[in-house]
């Protein structure tokens, strides 16, 4: 056993054992009978995703306090039952969970719009500009993506990066909830050439592992649970095999999940037949890294039968619509993946390629491009990227015992969506609801109205509560500004497709 995971084994019991209590969640009971909770939500339509299908609830309300559900009820109930400190009255609103988005890398928002339309999207179109980020330049970007998805309603980020440690105090003082992965490496940074295999350097994966290590014991379910904390190989073409197997074992005995691309392009297929004569599904599935644990980003270049035996074997998949569509042209097979049994969540991935960090945009993305894929306009209907957008996503995360669905003992995070808006209306509920399919098809964000997380507002009315939007908006042109100087000898030298389209003046 390698000396990192035994490093690991060694201290995990003591890391539990120093774990912080959390308090007592009883309900507190007023003299009058009625309880005292911190806040009561009403509105006329709630989406609990609760059971099968989205849970709809009409005239209900919910009781929060303490951070939790502890009630959720018609409104004449629940003001029966309980007084609050606050009341939130959501006329002509729909409350619905808060969005999951299972795989992001936000640091990456301060290049938004750098590459795409470019072949060798990671190389010749990032590279030149992503060579010149500092922790500093990534802090600013991952500000700047919460800006963006708190206010479409995003209240889970699945952050996956090398350095999260530089973006947990901004994580903690905007309010969200967290679930960090740690990039595990071994091959050498550089802008590789079309075809050519990449260099390892064992030093660099055992050092990223002791990285990935040392974070989990520091940050996994600290915040009062806001925080968890899974293992990032980055992808199979990047890392060897004796180090995949490694993290497998850490992952295993800190009982966490490993998030991970998988087949996430053309590029990798290549690299790993090229070492092993295999394809990277197959090559993880004779390694046994096809199980529960594993959360398998993209499949980009999966083909039907390969996302069929992902799912067969246990594993999750998270799939980013917009930032696949745009960096390969491919609809990635969640579709086949799903009628196998398999459970998938959406993610938004990252600015430089899909341009956005928006959960409606992804819902409405997966299911159209699943329509045309299939010529089926009856495949991936409304209902079922919200349930992948919501509690799907929570329990590919492994936190659906506590987010993902609005209902009592669960945490209060939730998002209250305006339907008084030109893109919600009119509000038809019979002989059918129109709501679900507005908000996937018609929605783009700006509806969105208050985002809550744990029972506290970080947004409400166009106002963010936690972030300053003026300062983090200048602070990401200050350092666009910058990067776009220090990139320009090696974009030029590169001479990829958007070095010729601004040449052409077509940019």
């Amino acid at each position: 056993m390698d000396l990192a995971v035994r490093l690991f084994l060694s201290a995990r019991g003591r890391f539990f054992q120093q774990r912080s209590v959390l308090p007592n969640d009883t309900t507190r009971q007023e003299g009058n009978g009625m309880k005292k909770v911190d806040c009561i939500v009403a509105a006329p339509h709630f989406l609990t995703m609760e059971g099968e299908g989205v849970g709809y609830r009409a005239q209900h309300a919910m009781a929060i306090d303490r951070g939790k559900i502890v009630g959720m009820a018609p409104r004449d109930a629940i003001f029966k039952d309980y007084r609050a400190d606050r009341v939130i009255d959501n006329a002509a609103r729909v409350v619905l969970p808060g969005f999951i988005d299972a795989h992001m890398h936000t640091g990456e928002a301060v290049l938004r719009g750098l590459a795409q339309d470019t072949g060798h999207w990671m190389m010749y179109g990032l590279g030149p500009f992503e060579e010149q980020l500092t922790p500093e330049d990534r802090v600013a970007g991952a500000q700047l993506a919460l800006l963006e998805a708190v206010r479409a309603g995003t209240t889970t980020f699945s952050e996956f990066s090398r350095r999260p440690d530089h973006l947990c105090d901004i994580f903690r003082r905007a309010g969200v909830r967290a679930n960090f992965t740690v990039t595990i490496r071994e091959a050498v940074d550089r802008i590789y050439a079309p075809g050519e295999l990449y260099d390892f350097d064992p030093s660099l994966g055992e050092k990223s592992l002791a990285t990935c290590l040392d974070f989990f014991h520091r940050y996994h379910e600290t915040e009062n649970g806001r925080f968890t904390v899974m293992f990032g190989p980055q992808a199979a073409d990047f890392v060897s095999e004796k180090l995949l197997l490694s993290v497998k074992a850490a992952a295993v005995a800190a009982g966490t999940k490993i998030h991970m691309h998988v087949q996430q392009g053309d590029r990798e297929t290549y690299q790993l037949v090229k070492r092993c004569g295999l394809r990277p599904i197959a090559y993880l599935d004779r390694i046994g890294y096809l199980d529960e644990q594993l959360v398998a980003v993209h499949l980009t270049d999966a083909d039907d039968a390969e996302a069929a035996l992902v799912a067969q074997r246990g594993a999750a998949m998270v799939v980013c619509s917009g930032s696949i569509g745009i960096i390969d042209g491919i609809v990635p097979p969640v579709k086949p993946f799903q009628e196998a049994g398999g459970l998938a969540a959406l993610g938004s991935d990252q600015a430089p390629g899909n341009n956005n960090h928006n959960i409606f945009n992804e819902m409405k993305l997966t299911a159209l491009f699943n329509k045309i894929r299939s010529r089926d306009p009856e495949i991936m209907p409304a209902w079922k990227v919200l349930r992948m957008a919501t509690i799907e996503g929570a329990t590919v995360l492994g936190l659906d015992h506590k987010i993902g669905s609005l209902a009592e003992g669960k945490q209060a995070d939730f998002i209250s969506v305006d339907l008084a808006t030109p893109t919600m209306m009119p509000v038809y509920d019979q002989p059918m609801r129109n709501i679900v399919p507005n908000l996937v098809y018609s929605a783009r964000g700006n509806e969105v109205r208050l985002v809550a997380v744990d029972g506290q507002i970080l947004f409400e009315d166009d106002q963010f509560h936690t972030l300053d939007e003026n300062a983090i908006i200048a602070v990401n042109q200050q350092a666009a500004d910058r990067l776009g100087r220090e990139a320009q000898a090696e974009f030029q030298r590169i001479d990829g497709t958007n070095a010729r389209f601004m040449r052409e003046e077509k940019l």
